[in-house]
């Protein structure tokens, strides 16, 4: 190869780069634990329709083994997993704190290094930048 099309393709690459690492920061998923799904289904509505959240995925019937005050506990919940955009998670989680039953509620988040290009780019046109603070 020439130095010239070393360059371009330095270029092409580094562009690529740069892009893919900014475009993996935007999306991230938050897993959280409910009592029963009800109180899974409730949040879920709620974070959908307050834009904090595209889609919400509500696993049932999972036992969760726990330390607790001192003590090992075993219960059954319901698991919701969260695609939203990695900017709106403090927001998301004051929503879920405020309307979820447990005076310690799990909300934990991951960023989605990897995935369908549309169902992305999805996640962010149903998630605006910029949430509303009062929830």
């Amino acid at each position: 190869m020439t130095i010239i099309a070393l360059e371009v393709l330095s270029r092409h690459l580094s562009k690529r780069i740069v892009n893919c690492g900014l475009h993996f920061r935007m999306h991230s998923m938050a897993f959280i634990t409910a009592p029963d799904e009800e109180v899974a289904k409730n949040i879920a509505r709620g974070l959908v329709s307050a834009k904090l959240a595209a889609c919400v995925n509500i696993i049932p019937k999972i036992t969760s083994v726990y330390n607790w005050d001192g003590k090992i506990n075993e219960d059954s919940e319901v698991l919701m997993m969260v695609k939203t955009r990695t900017s709106v998670l403090p927001v998301l989680t004051e929503y879920v704190k405020k309307h979820h039953p447990y005076k310690v509620c799990e909300v934990i988040s991951t960023k989605i290094l990897q995935g369908n290009q549309p169902y992305l780019d999805w996640i962010l046109e149903s998630v605006p930048e910029k949430v509303v603070d009062e929830l």
